[in-house]
């Protein structure tokens, strides 16, 4: 019973990767249809977009606490989760502050960067995050992955660049370089790094789980209190250009459309995500992340019509591969639990919460 049960667990996990992967493809189609229609990054609406969207977010997170019940769960073939209202505190409220900071600015720059200039340098830049998130949790958390899995990370952002290299008429190789979306994208890693280790922290703290409720209505309290911060910075980024955004909602069947769109698969591939975390780490998800790109790549270019180039099919490979050494790397060289990385002392790392990484590891 037990290892049925155990392998039950295991199809899960692997169907909410898959449907992370899909909802991901599907809001990077939507997202940029909708910056298209707004006039990409010369449009003055790309901030206001991403803002937007994460307000659909959090009426679609409303709307799950109305029926106070999160469907989420049937991707995995789990019955379908309770979502009563969180019953938290205003000290609660505060210490998901961080979280939902970097989580408001990591999508964001995700937006901008991957809405201003080349798709594919946009997603070899976001595919560094794995690198963010172990130099992050290094310094911060007092966690790294081994040295065996750091030496894996380089594989898997390769093979993400592999796959978006242009082959020029004398044979050679070039990336398209921009410089504004290599600050975006890197933004971006910045606070997606965080933002995994944050959630995966929120989701450790004492007593914080059962009052919130569980990992969906986490998620949907982020989506909420992140426009906390987000309206402020659109009002302030492109206020003046409210009115432009909301005669093209009116009057732009295909713009409102895929902005909708844009906002609920961005919610559910990004549940999946939260999902995946809790059930792995931080750095795994961000590994696994990594491969998303390069499906994304791929993916995206058959949807657009264009013919598959070697280069795309080596990268995916690439990338793929190396999602499956770092997952059992540690494993075949000998080491036993070593997925969440050894303990280091750190003097960056709270003694708070150095305190948690010890009582939890314990038990």
């Amino acid at each position: 019973m037990a290892k049925s049960s155990s392998m039950a667990d295991k199809l899960a996990l692997v169907l909410l990767y898959v449907f992370w992967f899909v909802g991901n493809y599907y809001y990077n189609l939507y997202n940029k249809q909708a910056s298209m229609k707004a006039g990409g990054k010369d449009g003055g609406l790309t901030v206001t977009i991403s803002v937007m969207q994460i307000v659909v977010c959090a009426a679609w997170a409303m709307g799950l606490w109305l029926i106070r019940r999160n469907p989420t769960p049937l991707l995995g073939l789990k019955a379908p989760a309770p979502q009563p209202l969180p019953a938290i505190t205003k000290a609660d409220v505060i210490s998901l502050l961080p979280l939902t900071f970097c989580y408001a600015f990591a999508h964001t720059a995700g937006v901008v960067a991957l809405t201003a200039g080349s798709p594919a340098f946009g997603q070899i830049v976001k595919a560094a995050e794995p690198v963010f998130a172990a130099v992050i949790n290094t310094l911060f958390y007092a966690k790294s992955p081994s040295l065996a899995k750091w030496c894996v990370l380089p594989v898997i952002v390769g093979g993400v660049a592999i796959s978006t290299l242009k082959k020029e008429s004398d044979g050679s190789y070039s990336v398209p370089l921009d410089l504004y979306v290599l600050a975006f994208g890197s933004v971006n890693n910045v606070f997606a790094a965080f933002k995994g280790s944050e959630n995966h922290r929120a989701m450790a703290a004492p007593g914080l789980k059962d009052r919130i409720g569980g990992v969906g209505n986490q998620f949907a309290l982020t989506n909420v209190l992140s426009l906390v911060f987000l309206v402020p910075c659109m009002v302030l980024s492109e206020g003046a250009n409210w009115p432009k955004f909301v005669d093209l909602f009116t009057n732009d069947d295909a713009f409102r459309w895929n902005l909708c769109l844009s906002g609920i698969t961005f919610y559910l591939y990004n549940e999946l995500a939260t999902m995946t975390i809790k059930a792995t780490g931080a750095v795994t998800a961000s590994v696994a992340n990594t491969a998303k790109r390069a499906i994304v790549i791929v993916g995206m270019a058959i949807a657009l019509g264009n013919p598959l180039k070697l280069e795309e099919k080596v990268g995916a490979s690439t990338a793929i591969a190396g999602v499956f050494i770092y997952s059992v790397i540690d494993e075949l060289l000998g080491k036993k639990g070593a997925g969440a990385g050894p303990k280091v002392n750190n003097p960056m790392a709270s003694p708070a919460m150095s305190t948690r990484s010890r009582t939890k590891k314990v038990a």
